[in-house]
């Protein structure tokens, strides 16, 4: 059993940890000790009671995000079922997965350009997601790369942000590509 201040500690440390998460979601990838704290509801150097160093703390953030988000990353789709079947399926469960990964993920890929651990961390994870591709799909011999590209965290971004795309518009385009691909191999 935890006595008090075990408990006042892990209560902060997740608070700070939620407190990084909010600073994503509300486009900070990058924020101040000072921000970190002041969103916490601790004082600046409280923080470092919890963590080593900003860079700690964002890869304890990115690694509880990618457990929460574990679940999403699997798809149930049948290999024999139809392909426009299987092409939806798949988008639909990217389109969930990197909606909700979104704050997190943009903040991965900052981190991930000084921190090698992060950056393997991102590298198994899209690793993962392109042999996901090739189960679902089974595509053509050459077909993989241009697949993995388009069904990927950037490619969604790009639809949603640069271009403005609303989830579903951005959904139909990934779909539509998609089958363009196949087709365009076939």
């Amino acid at each position: 059993m935890a006595d008090g201040r075990t408990l006042r500690r892990e209560q902060n440390r997740e608070a700070v940890l939620d407190a990084m998460v909010a600073l994503f979601q509300q486009g900070s990838y990058q924020p101040t000790t000072d921000e970190i704290a002041a969103r916490a509801g601790i004082s600046p150097r409280s923080l470092f009671r919890y963590f080593t160093d900003v860079e700690d703390l964002s890869r304890a953030v990115i690694d509880r995000e990618l457990l929460v988000s574990q679940p999403l990353l699997e798809i149930d789709v049948d290999a024999q079922a139809p392909l426009d079947e299987r092409v939806r399926r798949l988008v639909a469960n990217r389109v969930r997965l990197f909606e909700t990964i979104a704050p997190t993920a943009r903040a991965a890929r900052v981190a991930a350009t000084r921190n090698p651990t992060i950056a393997a961390q991102l590298g198994e994870r899209r690793a993962h997601l392109r042999r996901q591709v090739r189960r679902v799909l089974a595509p053509p011999a050459g077909t993989l790369p241009a697949l993995d590209a388009l069904c990927s965290f950037e490619t969604y971004e790009l639809l949603r942000h640069d271009q403005g795309l609303s989830k579903p518009k951005a959904t139909q385009a990934l779909v539509a590509g998609v089958h363009a691909l196949l087709a365009g191999a076939a």
